[in-house]
């Protein structure tokens, strides 16, 4: 019987291939003596038009912040979110996902933008790009922003400022103009939200003065204590005794206050808490005894305030 073939051993042919480097093997190897070819790309300058028109649309990418605040100013004013909405706070959160806080920004940055763009050196033409930059400005009446603006482009060198750079400029400002703090703890002050957002909702309010500061004080108020800047403040010029019966009435309403109260007790609490006189009417009195008795507050603080009002 015949034996099949015997297959031919590839052995050396095998080995003549492993000895045999493949064409890349001296690059991967040695790669301090390899050779990249770069393709050359060919850069093509701008006509005029396209120069234009990129600078046109640079523009607009930096005013975003000043269009979205515009566009907000007018849909609460005109109240185009009626026919949705009760409130353009409610009607900011569903549609754009703004907090109360995030839209009245944007808005209060348009208003300082608008007063720069009109104010400032028209040769510079440096604005901000951001809401964030512009921020610190709020803190300075209208007509000093665009002074303290430039001192921040200034020490920017020239370009657009950073909101540390403004906010230094804004503080120099401050200390700069700022007069002494005359203010005497246990006063009774009006807020003045003016131009200030951290403060919107509190303006007319009165509030106590617990602590005097070189440039502000703190103040409390029906529902917490507030720091507050010199210029955001208002003497009501009360007589000692008046400022006595404003703390009674102060402490009363802070005692009650709390945020899981009902808003019809939280809006009685707030009309109080802007009072342009230095006592409760009866209707005021009774409303706020009747609150204090709900409430389990003890009411030797309705009994003292009567008893001066008394004397």
């Amino acid at each position: 019987m015949n034996k099949p073939p015997r297959k031919r051993n590839n052995t050396s042919s095998a080995s003549s291939s492993k000895d045999t480097p493949p064409d890349n093997q001296d690059l991967e190897e040695n790669p301090a003596t390899a050779t990249i070819t770069v393709s050359a790309v060919e850069v093509t300058e701008l006509a005029q038009e396209e120069q234009s028109d990129r600078l046109h649309l640079e523009r607009k990418v930096e005013r975003a912040f000043f269009e979205a605040g515009k566009a907000l100013m007018e849909l609460r004013d005109r109240k185009l979110y009626r026919s949705t909405h009760k409130t353009f706070e409610e009607y900011c959160r569903d549609r754009f996902g703004h907090n109360r806080r995030q839209s009245y920004l944007l808005m209060d940055a348009a208003v300082i933008f608008d007063n720069l763009e009109q104010k400032c050196d028209r040769n510079d033409r440096i604005l901000p790009t951001n809401e964030w930059q512009i921020r610190p400005l709020s803190k300075l009446d209208p007509d000093i922003q665009p002074e303290a603006w430039e001192q921040a482009v200034e020490s920017a060198n020239g370009k657009v400022p950073s909101h540390r750079i403004v906010k230094d400029a804004v503080q120099r400002i401050m200390e700069r103009t700022q007069a002494p703090n005359t203010y005497q703890l246990g006063e009774v002050c009006q807020i003045l939200a003016k131009d200030n957002p951290e403060l919107r909702g509190k303006g007319g309010c009165w509030g106590i003065v617990s602590q005097a500061n070189n440039f502000s004080c703190t103040v409390k108020m029906w529902d917490s204590e507030y720091t507050v800047g010199l210029q955001h403040l208002k003497s009501y010029n009360y007589l000692p005794s008046e400022c006595e019966q404003m703390q009674v009435i102060c402490d009363r309403l802070a005692r009650i206050y709390s945020d899981s109260l009902e808003e019809t007790v939280k809006s009685l609490l707030q009309s109080l808490g802007k009072l342009n006189r230095p006592y409760l009417t009866a209707v005021e009195e009774k409303l706020l005894s009747l609150i204090e008795r709900e409430y389990g507050v003890k009411t030797r603080y309705a009994q003292n305030l009567s008893r001066r009002k008394v004397l």
